[in-house]
């Protein structure tokens, strides 16, 4: 059974570090402060409350996950007997390697190195160590206790083992993991959804259709089938004679464009940043920003529940 340590507990490491202690092992989670890890214990017994409150866990479990959970201040108490860490910091480069570099020469090489990064290369984050070998990504999507789906990216350098035994733990943690067999900006996922993103700032743009109605056009189509059938399984499903005129006709004509609209930047120089300022595309006042992600979370949990069969 690996023995897992989280670097970082912020908005992604405190909610892996829950997935890893849902799932019955134990973790430890480092945190720069005490403050800091005070406010990541906060954030877990909030998220803990919501899964008993839809019972996907027991409320005789709750205190179980929290003893699971260590806090330390130090990288070297935390990887002290780890042989799985996660690293969960803020996406720069620099400081990444920098951690890697240390993880490197603390752990024996048998542990097993990785990054959540969301989209740094694997190869860059191990640049500096000894064992670029035992590096990898494995990209827990947000909020990582509620979406399965874990991307494992190798590096240049990432060895067959490594891949395996990250896929096997992910298993382990009720997680639907794939592997990203050579390394691509964005990797799989993020490729994907900003494919849909820069189609639909295109349309936008054109004064095709409204921003509520592109929204709409996703939610109540492709957004529906997408849980069942992924892009594949759709294009078999319509029957690829169809799919193939379609692609041929329409490919032509879709967004080509190599930065984010104009829209979009012009909310930016405008410092409206979505829900984070209160103003984006949407207005997003306390009352809606409630609603959307109460809404989201109770879509998740409700997914959560059919995959466990609950």
């Amino acid at each position: 059974m690996e023995r897992i340590a989280i670097i970082g507990c912020g908005t992604m490491g405190h909610s892996i570090a829950l997935s890893v202690a849902w799932a019955g092992y134990d973790v430890t989670m480092h945190g720069i402060a005490a403050e800091v890890l005070e406010c990541a214990q906060a954030s877990i017994a909030s998220k803990l409350k919501v899964l008993t409150d839809n019972e996907l866990l027991a409320f005789e479990e709750v205190e179980l996950v929290k003893e699971r959970v260590t806090t330390v201040t130090t990288i070297e108490e935390a990887v002290k007997d780890a042989t799985f860490i996660i690293e969960a910091v803020p996406e720069r480069l620099e400081l990444k390697q920098q951690i890697f570099k240390q993880l490197d020469q603390l752990c024996d090489p048998s542990v097993i190195l990785a990054s959540n990064t969301s989209a740094i290369s694997p190869t860059d984050i191990a640049d500096l160590t000894i064992h670029p070998e035992r590096t990898v990504i494995t990209h827990f999507w947000h909020p990582a206790h509620l979406i399965p789906l874990v991307e494992v990216v190798r590096g240049t350098r990432t060895n067959d083992e490594t891949v395996e035994r990250s896929i096997a733990l992910l298993n382990e943690l009720n997680k639907k993991p794939i592997e990203v067999k050579k390394e691509a900006p964005g990797f799989v996922g993020n490729r994907l959804q900003f494919a849909l993103l820069r189609e639909a700032q295109h349309i936008l743009q054109e004064g095709i259709a409204t921003k509520e109605d592109i929204d709409a056009a996703v939610l109540y189509s492709i957004g529906r089938r997408l849980p069942v059938t992924g892009p594949f399984l759709s294009a078999d499903m319509g029957g690829l004679d169809v799919y193939t005129d379609i692609s041929n006709y329409l490919y032509k004509d879709l967004s080509n464009a190599k930065q984010s609209a104009t829209s979009m930047q012009e909310l930016l120089d405008a410092g409206e940043l979505g829900s984070k300022t209160g103003k984006g595309y949407y207005e997003w006042n306390s009352t809606f920003t409630e609603e959307i992600n109460t809404a989201r979370e109770k879509e998740l949990i409700r997914y959560m529940k059919q995959d466990r069969g609950l």
